[in-house]
């Protein structure tokens, strides 16, 4: 029996549940699902310029535990490119270190910090929701 995963530490969610390509009906392919991790390894190692032994560290797991993540997502976002599928964000062994709240007009993510329900990028009431990550 293998043993359970750890859960990786994803520090922000994504804005966006995923991605498809223009002129294509999102319906016409069946969608390629990238996890929370693997979208987090791809933001820390490319977008935020960390090395793999940092970003292993930020999402508290071992180096080449990062790497089988890292390369993951990039032959799913490779196989997507190449065959015209769309990119769905969900699902993975992942925690969140707080609540997040999306903005339902300005799609802000925010963290709950003092239970408001005031948007910290529009500035208006009423329009922040909670955001369903693992469902």
């Amino acid at each position: 029996m293998p043993r359970p995963q750890k859960f990786r530490n994803v520090c922000i969610p994504p804005k966006m549940k995923g991605f498809k390509p223009f002129g294509m009906a999102r319906c016409a392919t069946q969608p390629i699902v990238l996890q929370y991790d693997e979208y987090e390894s791809i933001k820390l190692v490319n977008y935020e310029s960390l090395s793999q032994d940092e970003a292993a560290e930020r999402m508290h797991v071992s180096r080449p535990t990062l790497t089988r993540i890292y390369n993951s997502a990039l032959f799913k976002i490779s196989k997507a490119f190449v065959e015209g599928k769309s990119i769905v964000i969900d699902g993975g062994t992942i925690k969140f270190d707080a609540d997040w709240y999306k903005c339902k007009k300005c799609f802000k993510v925010v963290k709950d910090s003092d239970k408001t329900i005031q948007c910290t990028g529009c500035h208006h009431f009423d329009t922040v929701e909670p955001l369903e990550i693992l469902k």
